[in-house]
C-alpha cells in the first residue's frame, strides 16, 4: 500500500466574519510529504487468507450482506485486498476492489481532521463554545467544538428519529442543522461528563467549521484530508442523490423488516442517496485502498502539524459496559492499540483500523445497513486478530504487537449478531 506523495495544500481559506468575529489565520503550506510504513509486496500466507475468507462468509451470512471489499496490511508480513460476493438484489455481478462505497461514521474521523488541521491553523480554538458558529443554539454555550468531536457535548442522537425517513426517501436534501434537531431534543448528559455516541455533535461541528473557514464541508474534506493524503477516489459529495460513485460502485441495500425478522430474500436497493444524510457525520465515500491508506496515516497523526494537544491523549470509555481497551475520544474508536472508527450509513457499513506503530491496518465495508455497524466492526476486529498473528516474510521480523481479544471472541459475536431471515408468507 503505497499511500503518499508530496503536493502543495491549503491555500488560505477565507477569513470569514462569524457573529462580528473576523477569523483570518488560514496560510499556505509550502508542502506536504508522508512515508508510510515499509510494506512487505506479497500476498499473506495462504492459511491466513483462508481463516480470513472464512471470516468474511460468516458475516455476510449474519448481516444479510451480498457482498463486501476488503483490505488487511500487514507490513512484515503481506496484504489482501479483496471483493468477495456479488452486488446482490438482482444482480450476480462481482464485488471488485475499485468499487466506491460510503464509509459511514469513519467520516467523523475526517471531520476532527478538519477541526485539528483550522486550530493549528489559528482559524479555530478548539475550546470555542458552539454557538459562536452555529445559530439557533444557545443552550450550548457549555458545549465547545472539541466536545463535538471528542463525543462529549452531552447531545443526544437522531438516528432513532430520522432512519425510516433515510431508507424511505433516499433521494430527500437534508438541512445538517434539522437533522440535528432531533438529536438536541432527546435526553443529554452534561457536557464533557462521558463520551456517547452522537451523530448529532458531528452534524453541527461541520456546520461550525463551515462557517469558521469560507469553505463548504466537501471543500474542507477534500483540502484538509483527501488531497494532502493523495486520497483521488475519497470525498464528500453534493447533496444531489446518487450512487458513491460515477464510476465502479458496490450497491448497497437494507432488509426490510417483517413480523420475527427480515424478508433476507427481498433487500432493497440504496445505491444511490444524498450525502446530506450523512453530511459530516457519515456521508464521505471511498475505495478500499482509499480507505486502508488514510486509516494508516489517521493512526499516526500525520496532518497534524502541532503535536499538542494531543488528540487521543485522554479517551473515555466506549460505554459503560466496554472493557477498558474499548475507547473513544477525538472522533476514533480506540481498540486496544488500534485507531479507527466503524458506523453505517443507508446500504453500507464500514469498518477500518490501524496500529500507529506497525502501520497494520484493517479495513472492511459490507453492501449492507440492516446490522448496523456492529457487524462490520465485529469482523474488522476479527480479521485484525487473524492477520496480527501472520509469520514474518523472508527477511522481516514480526513485530511485539498483540491485541485484547481473540479471533473466535468476534466469530462467535457475528454469528450471534445474524439477522432473523424469515420467509413471506404463502397466498
Amino acid at each position: 500500500m503505497q499511500l503518499l506523495s508530496s503536493r502543495t495544500f491549503r491555500a488560505a481559506a477565507a477569513g470569514v466574519a462569524v457573529l462580528g468575529l473576523a477569523l483570518t489565520g488560514c496560510t499556505s503550506e509550502p508542502s506536504f510529504s508522508y512515508e508510510p510504513p515499509a510494506q512487505v509486496d506479497g500476498a499473506l500466507p495462504d492459511d491466513t487468507v483462508a481463516a480470513m475468507q472464512d471470516a468474511v462468509t460468516n458475516a455476510l451470512t449474519a448481516s444479510g450482506a451480498s457482498g463486501a471489499v476488503v483490505g488487511v496490511w500487514v507490513p512484515w508480513s503481506g496484504t489482501w485486498v479483496a471483493g468477495v460476493g456479488t452486488q446482490g438484489v438482482g444482480s450476480d455481478a462481482e464485488i471488485t476492489t475499485d468499487m466506491a462505497f460510503r464509509i459511514g461514521d469513519v467520516t467523523r474521523l475526517m471531520t476532527c481532521d478538519v477541526l485539528y488541521g483550522l486550530a493549528d491553523e489559528g482559524v479555530v480554538e478548539l475550546d470555542a463554545p458552539v454557538p459562536d458558529y452555529v445559530s439557533g443554539v444557545p443552550d450550548l454555550q457549555d458545549v465547545t467544538l472539541l466536545d463535538l468531536c471528542n463525543g462529549t457535548s452531552g447531545v443526544g442522537s437522531s438516528e432513532a428519529v430520522v432512519k425510516s425517513a433515510w431508507l424511505n426517501t433516499p433521494e430527500r436534501v437534508w438541512a445538517p442543522l434539522e437533522m440535528a434537531s432531533y438529536g438536541l431534543g432527546a435526553a443529554r448528559t452534561a457536557p464533557g461528563a462521558q463520551y456517547s455516541d452522537s451523530d448529532a455533535g458531528y452534524l453541527m461541528l461541520g456546520l461550525a467549521l463551515e462557517r469558521a473557514s469560507g469553505l463548504t464541508a466537501s471543500e474542507l474534506i477534500a483540502e484538509y484530508v483527501a488531497q494532502p493524503l493523495g486520497l483521488s477516489s475519497t470525498s464528500l459529495p453534493g447533496a444531489a442523490a446518487a450512487a458513491p460513485s460515477t464510476g465502479a460502485s458496490m450497491n448497497g441495500h437494507y432488509l426490510p423488516a417483517v413480523e420475527g425478522g427480515y424478508a433476507c430474500a427481498a433487500p432493497v436497493d440504496i445505491t444511490t442517496l444524498s450525502s446530506s444524510s450523512g453530511y459530516t457525520d457519515s456521508g464521505v465515500v471511498s475505495t478500499i485502498e482509499d480507505l486502508g491508506r488514510y486509516v494508516q496515516a489517521e493512526a499516526a497523526q500525520v496532518l497534524r502539524t502541532k503535536e499538542e494537544p494531543n488528540r487521543f491523549g485522554e479517551p473515555l470509555p466506549a460505554s459503560a459496559k466496554a472493557p477498558s481497551w474499548m475507547q473513544a475520544t477525538g472522533g476514533a474508536s480506540l481498540i486496544g492499540s488500534l485507531v479507527g472508527q466503524f458506523g453505517w450509513t443507508p446500504g453500507y457499513a464500514t469498518a477500518a483500523y490501524s496500529d500507529p506503530t506497525t502501520g497494520f491496518t484493517v479495513a472492511v465495508s459490507l453492501n449492507d445497513s440492516t446490522a448496523g455497524g456492529s457487524i462490520a466492526a465485529y469482523l474488522a476486529w476479527e480479521l485484525a486478530a487473524i492477520a496480527s498473528k501472520a509469520p514474518a516474510a523472508s527477511g522481516q521480523t514480526a513485530p511485539e504487537f498483540g491485541l485484547p481479544f481473540t479471533a473466535e471472541q468476534y466469530h462467535q459475536a457475528i454469528s450471534d449478531a445474524a439477522l432473523a431471515c424469515v420467509a413471506p408468507a404463502e397466498g
